[in-house]
């Protein structure tokens, strides 16, 4: 099993690319009839990577006045109570959800492109060669932050976890992720005549279950290949900068222009597809994240490049502020005040400007 065939076969059908269904035994995407799709279990068609462990959910302590119970890997993890156990359980459900295919609502769709960015982001952080470790560690806490807010999850879970190096853990107890998802699975493949009205798959099950989690997990913490977007015809320079970070930043810092031209080519291009349109919010959110995240004030560059043609420069500007929050947390950190910025926002929309100005 590939992570990276599962991702193709994830993008293959979210964005409706009509490419023969990709092979990833054990599992391969079900689709239902709202347009949302899952990763089911081959050999048991009723039963998703996600939701296997639905009756697994530990019982809700803050409805209780006085819990009595203990967390079931108590004995494993004895630093860890019924508090960290919910919220390990929320952290576990949220990365099995990455590859899962919702329908969406205004709202809705931009948390799903920014957890599903922050994910492919993730992924790439450790092989980028023109940043520093302090630039590539400040990055990977804000990937990270929007990956889990964006689920969305609750403010306790949202702030749970920390990076140490590479290894994500459960700030409070210390505990590493990748440590308590192994010992989870192993437990109730284990001890499944325990469970077995709550666990509707085989062990073996499990235990690919288990791999596919790790196997996200370690892309999280970049410590696995990294992912890339696949090939479209006509997208070739587009998706190359994607894929290579490190080339997209060498172009803006040697020759911007032919890194605004790519751009450029995608608006002169009239033929649009859902997966043409992610691309290119990607490339825009990436030079959000890598450029605009340490140097906000090349923006400048890029809005003189396009403002003799207001119409695209209304839509990149457009683009960068309102399809993610991601600008909004930049000009926080760094306190930038986006009103001496008039050349810039001269060409925001009504909603932006209601949200910005």
């Amino acid at each position: 099993m590939e992570l990276q065939s599962i991702y193709n076969e994830y993008l293959n059908i979210k964005f409706k690319r009509a490419l023969p269904p990709v092979r990833t035994n054990p599992f391969e995407y079900g689709l239902y009839e709202d347009d949302r799709a899952d990763l089911f279990l081959t050999d048991h068609p009723d039963e998703t990577f996600t939701n296997w462990m639905y009756d697994l959910q530990p019982r809700d302590p803050h409805y209780v006045s006085e819990p009595d119970w203990k967390p079931v890997l108590g004995e494993l993890f004895q630093q860890m109570d019924i508090y960290d156990e919910q919220v390990l359980y929320y952290l576990l459900f949220t990365l099995n959800t990455t590859l899962s295919i919702n329908s969406h609502n205004a709202y809705s769709t931009m948390n799903d492109f920014m957890k599903n960015y922050s994910f492919l982001q993730l992924s790439h952080l450790s092989e980028i060669t023109r940043l520093n470790e302090e630039q590539k560690h400040q990055l990977r806490d804000f990937f990270f932050f929007f990956y889990l807010y964006a689920h969305p999850v609750n403010e306790e879970t949202l702030y749970a976890c920390s990076f140490e190096g590479q290894n994500l853990v459960h700030t409070k107890t210390d505990i590493s992720l990748e440590r308590y998802f192994t010992a989870f699975h192993d437990h109730y493949s284990t001890n499944m005549n325990q469970y077995s009205e709550q666990i509707a798959i085989a062990p073996h099950d499990i235990q690919a279950c288990k791999h596919l989690t790790l196997e996200i997990l370690r892309c999280i913490e970049g410590k696995s290949a990294k992912l890339s977007m696949p090939e479209e015809e006509g997208l070739e320079a587009m998706l190359r900068l994607i894929n290579d970070v490190d080339q997209m930043l060498q172009m803006h810092d040697e020759n911007k222009s032919a890194l605004f031209e790519i751009i450029k080519d995608f608006l002169t291009e009239a033929r649009s597809t859902p997966y043409r349109e992610h691309c290119f919010t990607t490339l825009l959110q990436n030079y959000t994240s890598y450029i605009l995240f340490f140097r906000f004030d090349e923006i400048h560059t890029l809005v003189d490049y396009f403002e003799d043609n207001p119409v695209w420069c209304r839509t990149i500007i457009n683009k960068i502020f309102m399809d993610t929050v991601f600008i909004d947390r930049v000009m926080r950190q760094n306190r930038i005040d986006i009103t001496a910025y008039p050349n810039l926002t001269q060409f925001f929309e009504d909603e932006a400007k209601r949200i910005y100005l």
